[in-house]
């Protein structure tokens, strides 16, 4: 990795600027796509398997004779692997369950909010040459924990693990679809798919480009999305050879992943270099992991505030702090998608099991969205009664309002109500 020493604060924007790619360009390629699958439905779906992937696509949908077995020849410790990691995850996102919480705001005024599961979510999972059945829970625990009535799974992969953590899940059907064309099936609903209401999951950059189509169109998405990314802030009390198999961790997603070191150490950034050299030749994806650590920066600053302001601006998907009292450290990150600290915590966990979810912004915008949660997969719907003695209570205040914006109906809504009360009494 080239280690930048110093940089002064007006060359931060530009050192931690992400690859950007032409979306633009790519939407003038996807939209076509999307248009095709909205008129022609299967057939489109069934044209651009074969024009894609070379594929004849049959039965769109995998009977449940698939998910048999995959269960069935699923190796033994990886069921178990993938049971521990159901069980975590479950166990943290349903603590994020929030009782109904009325609350009296005057006497006779009583508002609350209950949430209730969206009906029908669609998650994509890609093929490709990682089979992502890890985001088959992370997506499908909480969509199951929030009581979505209908869970609908696309993915050109038929990897036994991906069907397995799907029935795990309670995943309702299952179609052998990919790519933007998977996402305009959700998002419009085809013969064999139907249209849900909300759409998760991970992609390339055509299958982004997709969900932002059909974010345009009312569909709700889970959050903008870009290349994996990882942001390090380690000091002299870090281990380089973790700092660098957590570095490698991230860049084998692709070549297109992010990766940033952040340090007060000079000593600490030269001893990662050593050891990421001779990591990064063992791996078998080492050609992608490459070309990620090849376009990544070290970089050194003067203090730890400086190093703070500087992590905070990038605002990275994955933060590790691997420095002396991480847990103090966190508490002034106020832009992160997930923090893991200290030097036992790497990234690969919450990829997979510790519980909580990996589905997270990148690119930046973790200064304004959250991973995904519960509450991802939930609307939350205020309701409100008034008894006689509220709207007494509270009917003047509403009249003067009403009365200075205006508005005469909203008035006579409530003054109606008041008088009649006073009619009551007088009777």
């Amino acid at each position: 990795m080239k280690i930048l020493s110093f940089p002064k604060r007006t060359e931060w924007p530009y050192l931690l600027a992400r690859l950007t790619l032409d979306l633009a360009d790519i939407e003038q390629k996807v939209a076509p796509i999307m248009q095709r699958v909205r008129q022609e439905g299967d057939q489109a779906l069934r044209d651009f398997a074969l024009e894609f992937d070379r594929q004849e696509l049959g039965e769109i949908a995998f009977p449940e004779a698939a998910f048999d077995e995959a269960e069935g020849t699923l190796d033994g410790n990886l069921k178990k692997a993938i049971q521990q990691a159901y069980q975590n995850i479950k166990k943290f996102h349903e603590a994020q369950r929030q009782p109904v919480e009325k609350i009296e705001t005057m006497p006779g005024v009583t508002c609350w909010r209950k949430s209730v599961g969206i009906e029908k979510v669609g998650i994509y999972i890609p093929g490709g040459t990682a089979p992502l059945f890890s985001t088959v829970l992370m997506l499908g625990i909480p969509a199951q924990l929030a009581g979505c009535r209908e869970m609908v799974l696309c993915t050109p992969s038929d990897h036994p693990a991906i069907l397995y953590a799907a029935r795990l899940v309670g995943v309702t059907k299952a179609f052998r679809v990919g790519g933007a064309q998977a996402i305009a099936a959700l998002a419009y609903g085809t013969e064999s798919i139907p249209k849900v209401y909300k759409i998760f999951g991970p992609g390339n950059q055509y299958v982004t480009a997709a969900k932002m189509l059909a974010s345009k169109e009312g569909i709700a998405i889970d959050m903008p999305a870009g290349p994996s990314e990882v942001a390090i802030y380690a000091d002299d009390t870090a281990v380089p050879s973790f700092v660098a198999a957590d570095l490698l961790s991230q860049a084998e997603h692709g070549a297109d992943s992010q990766v940033l070191l952040v340090s007060t150490s000079k000593k600490l950034l030269s001893s990662v270099n050593i050891t990421l050299s001779s990591q990064l030749e063992a791996l078998p994806r080492r050609d992608m992991a490459r070309k990620a650590i090849e376009n990544s920066k070290a970089i050194l600053v003067e203090t730890p505030e400086e190093a703070i302001d500087l992590l905070n601006e990038y605002a990275a998907e994955h933060l590790i702090l691997s420095v002396k009292d991480a847990e103090q450290v966190s508490e002034k990150i106020t832009n992160a998608g997930s923090i893991f600290l200290g030097n036992y915590t790497p990234e690969s966990c919450g990829d997979y099991a510790s519980g909580t979810n990996h589905t997270l912004p990148t690119n930046g915008f973790a200064r304004a969205y959250s991973g995904v949660s519960l509450d991802s997969f939930v609307k939350k719907i205020t309701v409100q009664h008034i008894t006689e003695s509220g709207i007494k209570n509270l009917g003047p205040t509403v009249e003067a309002m009403a009365e200075a914006e205006s508005l005469q109906a909203h008035k006579k809504a409530v003054s109606i109500r008041l008088n009649s009360l006073i009619s009551d009494r007088n009777a």
